[in-house]
């Protein structure tokens, strides 16, 4: 591939069609279902898809075919199938087939969002394009396609393809594995699938994830009166929900380190890991926490960064990210509350079950409760990790190729602590495939937080590397 002008054909393309559908798209508040009960009646989801699908439709893609799948009661899901550009090869005796992957809902609003930006308020600036789901993960079905069309714009083989962009992830991809077994004659046996969805540990090279995190997440709750009661009357004599509820997490986290107790959470860290972290640590120094923003004075948990990165990445960590039961300050009064519930949302080691890890949160919590107050863990969402299977030489020799050419440096391979479902279902339905997952989610991009950004020179150059690795791909066996 001529990856200078490859280059030069996607730049034009994000300039000139992918930013400003992109624009378009993040003005959509197509939150994930789990964020939005009455999704199918809101219509937003169902307004990105079409907007995705209507650019998808209006390319010059040879040997496509399209469609959106519906399942009932489910969200729809954008297919396409593009035959093989140059002679068929095969794969184990059945037809090559390269696996891309994205998706189209979003994470909610949250606070926090600068004065000038909003989630749903595309703002440009300084090259980068704020406003949520940009960069997670709106980008993907735009960025796949333009990949596939700079090899075809210069007239190079690749092998069949097949594009999913479901409307779930953000809510654990529950509605996948459905469109899995319903599509799974139509995808095949991918030996190469390719997942823009995830991080980058900075925007000067190429990063490829070669594993994830999994998730055990749910509300707890703590019940302990049937109505509130007048502090003053009933402080001293019934029990705090809120201090039963700490009683609890101390079983799940030392509250001083925030080191997770329960040996179920854990598992070995492969060694290849541990020296990929290292290098990693050394490459980016301590721009691994500075990137976040603290507050002045703060610091990090651990003490070095090769420990800070494996915690994200293979080590349990658990965050509080939701709160019932407590009125806003300017609205409390002098009342013991009857309850208080909390959502908690466990990250896990790429290794461990995640369903399994929920149900033994669950028994941990819920046994022998605290003043015999009513406790429930309802575990509404588990997921498992990814570990990527080692990287064959070919696909190491592209990424490393695709990288110095469009940055400049080689390419790096990094844990990434957050979650994508399909992933793992992908690990076990074709343990002999390839991944090539990575993503524009780099310092400071925020995702599921305030102030989300793509930032697109990035996202350009990480396009063009897509498109040599699918090259490459085609010339695999040649050596």
């Amino acid at each position: 591939m001529d990856q200078q002008t490859a280059q030069q054909y996607i730049d034009n393309m994000w300039d000139d069609s992918i930013v400003p559908e992109l624009i378009e798209y993040i003005k959509i508040p197509a939150k994930s279902p789990h964020f939005d009960a009455d999704w199918e009646a809101n219509g937003h989801l169902e307004k990105a898809v079409q907007h995705i699908y209507g650019w998808c439709e209006k390319q010059d893609v040879k040997g496509v075919e399209m469609e959106i799948v519906r399942l009932p009661g489910r969200t729809p899901l954008i297919f396409m199938e593009i035959q093989p550009h140059g002679p068929i090869k095969e794969n184990n005796g059945k037809e090559d087939t390269i696996l891309m992957y994205g998706h189209l809902d979003k994470q909610p609003e949250m606070t926090g969002w600068n004065e000038d930006l909003g989630p749903w308020k595309p703002v440009m600036k300084d090259d980068k394009l704020y406003g949520r789901g940009g960069a997670d993960d709106g980008y993907a079905a735009y960025a796949s396609l333009t990949a596939v069309m700079a090899i075809q714009k210069q007239g190079l083989s690749h092998a069949r393809i097949v594009v999913i962009i479901e409307a779930c992830e953000e809510s654990g991809s529950y509605d996948l594995p459905f469109y899995i077994d319903h599509l799974r004659s139509r995808i095949g046996e991918p030996s190469l699938v390719v997942c823009l969805d995830s991080g980058a540990g900075n925007y000067e090279q190429l990063w490829l994830t070669v594993s994830l995190r999994g998730m055990a997440a749910g509300t707890l709750r703590v019940d302990i009166l049937e109505e509130g009661v007048h502090s003053g009357y009933a402080s001293g004599v019934v029990p705090s929900s809120f201090r039963i509820m700490q009683q609890l997490f101390a079983r799940l986290e030392d509250k001083d380190t925030g080191k997770v107790l329960p040996d179920y959470l854990y598992a070995d860290i492969p060694e290849q890991r541990i020296e990929q972290t290292k290098a990693m640590a050394e490459a980016l120094g301590d721009e691994l926490w500075k990137a976040y923003p603290f507050v002045e004075g703060a610091e990090p948990m651990a003490d070095n960064n090769v420990e800070r990165v494996l915690n994200r990445t293979w080590r349990p960590a658990l965050s509080y990210t939701g709160v019932d039961g407590m009125p806003s300050i300017s609205d409390a009064g002098n009342v013991l509350r009857p309850f208080t519930a909390m959502k908690l949302s466990m990250r896990l080691p790429a290794t461990v079950d995640g369903e399994a890890a929920s149900q033994a949160m669950k028994a941990t919590l819920e046994a022998n409760p605290p003043s015999n107050a009513k406790v429930v863990f309802d575990a509404d969402q588990s997921a498992s990790g990814w570990n990527a299977p080692a990287i064959a030489p070919w696909l190491h020799a592209s990424l490393e190729k695709g990288s110095q050419a469009s940055y400049g440096r080689g390419v790096m391979y990094m844990g990434e602590g957050g979650t994508i479902p399909f992933m793992a279902m992908l690990g076990e339905f074709f343990p002999q495939a390839q991944f090539m997952i990575a993503g524009v989610l780099g310092p400071h991009s925020n995702a599921h937080g305030p102030n989300e950004f793509i930032h697109i020179p990035y996202a350009r150059k990480l396009t063009t590397c897509v498109s040599q690795v699918l090259s490459d791909h085609y010339l695999r066996d040649r050596g």
